[in-house]
């Protein structure tokens, strides 16, 4: 069969390994990708130039184009609502293709992506097992037998739920990622995006991981798993023999983890690979000799979140178990090895107290990171965090079926929490400062008082630590 995945912004590893999954099983595979120009809502979102800009109808003629059978929608909950579109008037165009849903937000609302009658198919968690015996499925005319992992629709309307299955252990078992369905969109030579593990020991209640790995209850097997060494490097040899590789990235929520791992992977990789790399860390998994291991054999960049420096806040409310003491060892490992370090920072976290922007902005000034990126908390369906907000009151019933339906402005940020208690505007003038420590000397930053900055409006503001973030990026290490 014919197979065309959506994707909008940027590459998706989940894809290119489906792609990989279905080309195995002998399908051919197509993208249809929109640029998504000033339709990132969390970074840059411009409705009015995002419409300027807008290649959906590119997208619906590359569908057309490639005649597909199945159209596969990976969805998290910033593309939800569009991939809903794509699909709703791909069925326009092609009335007897199959739509199958997956990817985390479909995974948290599985049975509520069927409200949407494009949908045929929603695939929960990995699709490893599911998502070639959905195409078999497809392929055969489909039946009412129950598939692993799998909910679908038959032809009275009714939903079918298959059995719950585990986590995959093997990944070796696995293709390496199929980048070719990239190579006319993104250039692959640039950042080469790529992972070792999967699955995350942490149980942040922002994030997916805190409902994700639960779901398959009553399963017993391991949620973090790793590729071999020998896997990975085959993927890159043949990454590094078909691109001029610049960087190579390490998508793993913490690539650091297994140390073990790291002393058989790395030095190989410095012989073989010989690249650059950047990579994502935890200020738990991060020390002077992992740091002085990464430096040794080519890591330039480590990003690791931070998030909050309010230790008894965040170990009570978001459930994170790095304090200021590991953080502070972390950064100095990282420093002392010349890597620069790129922290992540949330703003908008509900009942935080504002002491802790400053505790950062002490922080960052001792140790200032080669850039600041700042997040706004963004509801998720599923989470902790989301559940603990509903039962608060700080969100509603209104609010909980925008979360799931992936609709408007969730983000704390516009709430009138923020608003009402004048928390918006300093934590904007915070954000401005974070963006201003890689720019200016520290004692310009450590001069700045978010308080004294009130008289500036929110918009303002707002602009300034763009541009002061556009400006960090185009620096070199």
């Amino acid at each position: 069969m014919k197979i065309t995945f959506a994707a909008i912004g940027w590459e998706n590893l989940a894809i290119s390994l489906l792609s990989a999954i279905a080309k195995r099983h002998g399908h051919e595979t197509y993208l249809a990708f929109s640029a998504g120009l000033f339709n990132d809502r969390y970074n840059l979102h411009i409705p009015t130039l995002a419409r300027i800009f807008d290649d959906n109808k590119t997208v619906l003629k590359s569908i057309e184009k490639q005649r597909p059978d199945v159209l596969v929608c990976s969805a998290f909950t910033a593309n939800y609502q569009w991939l809903l579109w794509i699909a709703q008037e791909t069925k326009k165009i092609r009335p007897d293709i199959k739509i199958v849903f997956g990817g985390i937000h479909a995974s948290a609302i599985a049975e509520k992506v069927f409200r949407h009658p494009q949908v045929d198919y929603v695939c929960i968690g990995e699709g490893d097992y599911a998502f070639p015996l959905i195409l078999e499925h497809i392929e055969k005319g489909g039946s009412s037998k129950p598939l692993p992992n799998t909910i679908f629709r038959i032809s009275d309307g009714s939903l079918v739920h298959g059995p719950r299955q585990g986590f995959i252990q093997d990944l070796d078992s696995l293709p390496v990622f199929d980048k070719t369905i990239w190579e006319q969109h993104v250039d692959l030579s640039r950042i080469y995006f790529t992972l070792a593990t999967r699955g995350c020991p942490f149980h942040c209640s922002y994030c997916f991981n805190s409902f994700y790995k639960n779901l398959h209850p009553g399963n017993k097997n391991h949620y973090i798993r790793q590729r071999s060494p020998e896997h990975m490097l085959k993927e890159l040899r043949m990454a590094k023999k078909r691109y001029r590789l610049k960087i190579i990235e390490f998508e793993d929520d913490i690539f650091t983890l297994n140390k073990d791992w790291l002393r058989r992977f790395l030095p190989v990789y410095k012989k073989e690979i010989g690249l650059p790399f950047q990579c994502l860390s935890h200020p738990t998994y991060m020390d002077d000799p992992t740091a002085k291991l990464l430096s040794e054999t080519g890591c330039i960049f480590v990003q690791m979140g931070i998030q909050s420096m309010d230790d008894d806040y965040k170990h009570a409310y978001i459930k994170r178990t790095d304090n200021t003491e590991s953080i502070t060892r972390a950064l100095r490992a990282l420093q002392k090895h010349q890597i620069a370090v790129k922290v992540d920072h949330m703003f908008g976290l509900p009942h935080e107290p504002l002491e802790a922007q400053e505790k950062a902005k002490t922080l960052y000034c001792q140790y200032p990171p080669y850039r600041v990126q700042t997040f706004w908390l963004n509801f998720m369906p599923q989470t902790e965090i989301t559940h603990q907000a509903f039962r608060e009151g700080l969100l509603d019933q209104t609010d909980m079926e925008n979360i799931e339906e992936g609709r408007g402005s969730n983000f704390y940020r516009y709430s009138s929490i923020a608003k009402e208690s004048g928390r918006l505007k300093l934590y904007k003038a915070y954000e401005l400062i974070f963006k201003a420590i890689p720019l200016l000397p520290l004692f310009l930053v450590k001069s700045m008082n978010p308080k004294k900055m009130k008289w500036m409006p929110v918009w303002l503001l707002g602009f300034l630590s763009f541009l002061a973030d556009v400006l960090s990026g185009l620096r070199q290490v």
